[in-house]
Parts: structure tokens; sequence; C-alpha cells
């Protein structure tokens, strides 16, 4: 398969090819694995979601059938395995992803670009909710890791872990200051009194060689 051939393929496609690499499932087994890892935090996961990648995988030649099982009076299950094509898949998807930063676009970098049409409080306020959030999604993530270790599971199935109690410490390192920040006033904001910035008022804006350039009337100060 050429690399132009080769299908971009979304999270849950790639939980189901990294399952089957593993040895052949039916879709229930592979939601009842994911659920007992907690692999469901990589993903938007449901399992209707999981039966439709599923579908469209066997759709692709990227998984087959490779058994129709009966236990009891249960209904038949589908054993699908992994395809030839479909380890080349799971491959190139896991090689493009660690190699090139996505472009996202996360909302909290939206909502804090346009923060200070917010007053200075209401933002210290909805600030204050997040971080405790984040906080409490960090102790999580922090016992799942410790749980890990503790069970004697190699880091190497458990990287992602360590990746996010990373980056959410960070955030919160960073969100911590910009509060403190906000609460002792060392932000400008639009709300304050004397504030260039309010409303009607003109903004201070420097040109290109340093002295002062003459504002559009018509783009909103900022």
């Amino acid at each position: 398969m050429a690399r132009s051939e080769r299908p971009v393929l979304g999270p849950v496609a790639i939980l189901v090819l990294g399952l089957l690499d593993e040895r052949p499932m039916h879709p229930y087994e592979m939601v009842q694995t994911t659920l007992a890892r907690q692999e469901d935090r990589l993903a938007k996961f449901r399992a209707g979601t999981l039966y439709h990648a599923v579908d469209r995988l066997a759709g692709q030649g990227l998984i087959e059938v490779c058994e129709v099982r009966r236990e009891g009076n249960r209904p038949e299950r589908t054993v699908y395995a992994i395809t030839e094509a479909g380890r080349t898949a799971l491959t190139h998807n896991l090689e493009r992803i660690l190699e090139t930063p996505a472009e996202e676009y996360p909302g909290l970098y939206l909502a804090l670009s346009e923060a200070h049409g917010l007053p200075r409080q209401r933002v210290i306020e909805l600030l204050g909710r997040r971080i405790a959030a984040m906080r409490a999604e960090l102790d999580d993530v922090a016992a799942m890791a410790a749980e890990a270790r503790a069970s004697g599971k190699p880091e190497m199935f458990v990287l992602d872990l360590g990746c996010r109690v990373a980056t959410l410490t960070a955030q919160l390192a960073w969100l911590d200051d910009l509060v403190d920040r906000l609460r002792d006033n060392r932000i400008e904001w639009l709300d304050d009194p004397d504030s260039p910035y309010r409303t009607g008022s003109t903004p201070p804006v420097t040109g290109t060689a340093g002295t002062a350039a003459v504002p559009d009337e018509t783009q909103t100060t900022r």
C-alpha cells in the first residue's frame, strides 16, 4: 500500500486495531477490554462508536472475520482479526501521530484570548472552578499511574498517563499564577476604572517607528 493510499484513522479505529493486534476478539470483548483497562480515557468512547468502527475497518479490509462463536444460549458473536493491511495502517497512523504535532484548537485558548470582555472578578471565579476540576482530574490520573506502577505494569503501556500528569501540572501552575496576578491587579483589565482600553477610549497604539498610530475607527479596541 502506497503511503498516499494509507487511511488516516480516528482514535477509536486505532484502539480497535491495537486490540486486534494483540489477539482476535469479538466487538463486545473489545468494549469490555477497553473499559477494564480504562483506555476509554484515550478517545471519546461509546460501545456504539466501537461497533461502527469495526464495521468500517472490515469494509476497508483492515480487519476480517476469523470465527463465529456461539456459547450456550447467547447470540452468535463474530470474532475479528487484524489483516496485514490493518497492521500497516496501524503502524502508519501511530508514526504519523507521534511525529507530527496536530493542528488543534483548544477551547481554553479561545476563551483566554477573549476573556478580557468579562469582568475581572468573573474571570477569577470561573478559572477557580476550572482549576478545581483540573486538580481533581490530576488526582485521578496520578492515582491511575500509581496503581499501574504498584501492579507491576510496564511503563511502556501507560506512557499517556505520565504525559497527562505533566501537562496538567504545567497548565495548573500557569493558571494559578494567572489568577494570582488577576487578583493582585498585576494584569490590566478592561473593566479597570482607568483602563485606556475601555469602550469609548482610544487605545495607545504604537506604530512601527515607535510613534503613536491613529487607530482605525472601524476596528474594535483591544
